[in-house]
Formats: C-alpha cells, structure tokens, sequence
C-alpha cells in the first residue's frame, strides 16, 4: 500500500489477517481484521498465532450459539480485540446465511445513504492542502485531517486546507492521541474559527482523567476514538462528560457484538457515533456497512480505507464505492468473500 502517516507512526503496509470459519451444515463464514500496532498493539503474526489458538477452541462446537463462542475466546484471553473481531465478524456471517438473509436484515437494519469522508495523512502543510483539493475536484465533500506531531504546524495545515478548498466542505481532524494537554488546548481553540466539525482523540490515554477540562475549554467538539474499546469504557468517557462523540472501530471492540453495545450505550445517552477502522479491505469494510445499515445512532461515517492506497483488491462481491457514496447488494451474510487465486498467494493455515 501507499505509505500512511498519523501522529503514532507511519503504516507502509496492511497487516491484515482473513478467515473462513466451516460447518458441518456445508457453509462457512468470513471474517477479517487489520492490525495497526502503534494503535492496538497487535500485528499480523501475533493474530495468526492467535487465530490458530482460538480456532482450537471453537472445533465442534456450536457457531450459532454467538454469545457462547465469543465468550470462550474472552474466557481464554484478554484483549486481542482485532483478532477476536474477524472470528466475530465469522460468527454474524454464519448466523445470517443460515437464515438466508443479509447481516444488516439480520442485524434488523435498513439500507441508507452512507456517505464516507476521505483521509489525508500527516505532511507538510501545502502538500495536504493540495491533496484536499485533488479529493474536492474527484467529488468528496468531507475531509478528515489528520494532526497531532506539532500544534503550532497543525494550525497551519489547517489554515492551508481550509483556504485551498473554501468554506464549503465538512473538514474533521483526528489528532490520533499526539497532542499533551496544553498543546490540545492551543490547537483546538485556534483550528476552530476554520468550522471544523470535531476533534478525534486529541490526547494519549492516559490523560482521559483531562478530558473533561479540554472539552470545557475546547471550542471544537471532541470523539473518543482510542479512549473507548469497549461499552465500559464508553460508559466512562460519557459519565466523566468527556466527549461528544465516540468512534466504534471492530478492530478495538472485538467486531460486532461489542460494537452494538457501545452503539445502543451511547444512543442511550445522546452520543452519536462514527464507524471508523484500520486498514481493512472491502471484506471487513462490508460488515462494517451492513452494521452502520442497523445502528440508526451512528451519523458520521469514516470508512475510506480502501480508498487509501491498497495496492490489491482481494474481495469478491461486498461493499462498492459509487464516489465517495457505498452500498451493498442484498446477498446472504456479509456478501463478501476473498478471491481464491489470491488466497493462493498467501501464507495459510487449517487448523
């Protein structure tokens, strides 16, 4: 893939990992996740190894009983949330297809309109501005920036981004945890006369407990992004009041069970939500759209990874990009598979 820069680290490939989990009942469901190390802190071989570990478990048991195998993989092992989320997204598949439906009619959704914003990494600030007027010319109307190696540099990005493309797109940032408490102050109160829509994850975790004081003094509304993985943790950053928004990402809830959790947690509460991800292809992307089709509370819509480099397309059916709008038709499951020709050229395992 072309090389992607955050605030944490620069990605030159996606380290991502697919499986198809068999029945007895002659089918089989898929799943995918993307490592992203400087995020979750898994990368691709430690989710091979725990994919062959977690397939073990699940040998002769009952896929239609999702709670029951999610929780033996939680019984069997803390975190690895981007790995359990491909077994996850295996297991809705499964249970769609023995219905005959698609996930999201499953899930009880309904199709919508889903427009995606469209990611610009971290460079210099005329280089960004002039990538933000190549995706304003090829139709996109939401730019997200990413900010977070330097405040004062990062107020000028901005700057730069909204003078090149006028005042009419929807611009959002994502500091990916890069800023300390002073520097986020700083930044989002200059940003903010340039009509920026939120701020993700501004500061490191481990200053959650000031969270809520930015959001005081911040003029630009903030989403937990790397703040909140599971629905506890949502459940903090809403009680503490530190966030106007949260972003559900599989790869940091585990895939969907935990999603909708936090999903109906935050609806709840009145805190919208985004679906985001990693570097993911258009197999897990489609689980993604079918979830968003059954989550009414999720209004903002990150899902360009696949838009953001990948040199190779290994899906077959799912998610199509008609611009920056997605759909999916109405196929059973998730509706998506990997092309066996290039599994072919894969490392692979039976386990």
């Amino acid at each position: 893939m072309v090389p992607f820069t955050i605030a944490t680290g620069t990605m030159t490939h996606a380290q991502n990992v697919f499986i198809r989990v068999h029945t007895d009942a002659g089918f089989y469901g898929v799943g995918e996740c993307s490592a992203f190390p400087m995020i979750v802190g898994e990368t691709q071989d430690t989710c091979l190894i725990m994919a062959k570990e977690f397939a073990r478990l699940w040998k002769g048991k009952d896929a239609l009983d999702t709670s029951a195998r999610l929780q033996q993989l939680h019984d069997f092992t803390a975190g690895n949330s981007t790995i359990k989320s491909a077994f996850d997204i295996a297991l809705y598949d499964i249970a769609a297809k023995n219905v005959g439906l698609s996930l999201y009619q499953f899930l009880g959704g309904t199709k919508r309109k889903i427009e995606s914003d469209i990611t610009i990494g971290i460079a210099e600030p005329a280089e960004m501005a002039q990538k933000a007027t190549e995706f304003k010319q090829s139709g996109a109307t939401i730019l997200k920036v990413k900010l977070g190696k330097d405040a004062k540099s990062d107020v000028e990005r901005i700057r730069q981004i909204r003078e090149a493309v006028g005042s009419k797109m929807r611009i959002r940032v994502d500091a990916n945890q890069g800023w300390g408490f002073d520097d986020a102050v700083f930044a989002l109160q200059s940003i903010s006369k340039y009509d920026i829509e939120f701020c993700e994850q501004p500061m490191r975790t481990w200053y959650d407990d000031r969270l809520p004081e930015l959001k005081r003094l911040s003029p630009v509304k903030i989403m937990a992004d790397e703040s909140v993985y599971n629905h506890h943790d949502a459940r903090k950053q809403i009680e503490s009041n530190s966030c106007s928004y949260i972003n559900i990402k599989f790869s940091k809830s585990g895939g969907i069970n935990e999603a909708k959790k936090i999903h109906d947690l935050a609806a709840e509460k009145g805190i919208p939500c985004m679906m985001g991800g990693m570097l993911e292809s258009r197999i897990a992307l489609s689980a993604k759209l079918h979830f968003v089709y059954a989550s009414p509370n999720i209004r903002f819509y990150d899902m360009d990874t696949c838009m953001l480099g990948h040199l190779v397309d290994p899906c077959v059916g799912g998610v199509k990009y008609d611009g920056y709008f997605l759909d999916i038709e109405d196929a059973p499951g998730i509706g998506a598979d990997a092309d066996d020709a290039f599994l072919a050229s894969c490392e692979h395992f039976i386990v």
